[in-house]
């Protein structure tokens, strides 16, 4: 399968549409997409990028009212959720199991992001409103920057969809709102201090 270019978006949301994983530029770097509630596509990013193991991956939404039904919002949620959209993915508890469609953790948690990239929106929006999505490498390689690097990663397996190449920016800061105060989990392009919370431990420290 090609990479395609933006006027060709169509075809990458019917790939999607019909089960099939590709590769979309986000806001941050390129990553592969599946639909949100197609378990067996879901299941497929991971072993495409070679994890012996299965690991939770990010919910990619357009508009909020399309993962309001599957998450249980939180006043830290109401407020963080004013930074999207952008490199901010919070880490919520599933509402019920009707969710468990999605690559959720054992602990019933799952990570959602609003991305800036109009390009991935629409894509995410004509696919259906939510993806299931992590970044275009092979385990343990860096995320890819371009839809060439993907292409070379990945060979034609998958639709590519050059959206450009992607600015260095860090991965997108990672909040769990299931404990309280909320916990930075990942530091990224929003510090602690842009979002109001507490700097996390020093690596090591108790």
């Amino acid at each position: 399968m090609p990479i395609v270019p933006p006027e060709r978006v169509g075809e990458v949301v019917e790939a999607l549409r019909s089960g099939k994983i590709v590769s979309i530029p986000t806001d941050t770097v390129y990553g592969l997409a599946a639909l949100a509630n197609a378990p067996e596509a879901v299941r497929g990013l991971g072993e495409l990028k070679g994890r012996d193991s299965p690991q939770p991956v990010a919910v990619l939404f357009d508009d909020i009212k399309d993962i309001d039904p599957y998450i249980r919002p939180s006043n830290a949620f109401i407020r963080l959720s004013a930074f999207w959209p952008g490199p901010l993915t919070l880490v919520v508890e599933v509402r019920h199991a009707s969710a468990r469609t999605f690559l959720v953790t054992d602990e019933g948690t799952v990570g959602v992001r609003q991305p800036a990239d109009t390009l991935a929106r629409r894509v995410i929006r004509e696919a259906g409103g939510v993806l299931a999505v992590t970044s275009a490498n092979w385990t343990g390689e860096p995320p890819a920057m371009t839809a060439e690097q993907v292409a070379a990663a990945f060979g034609d397996s998958i639709f590519v969809l050059d959206g450009g190449p992607r600015t260095a920016q860090p991965a997108s800061t990672v909040v769990d709102l299931t404990c309280y105060p909320p916990r930075i989990l990942r530091e990224g392009p929003l510090t602690a201090a842009e979002l109001g919370l507490a700097a996390p431990e020093p690596s090591g420290s108790r």
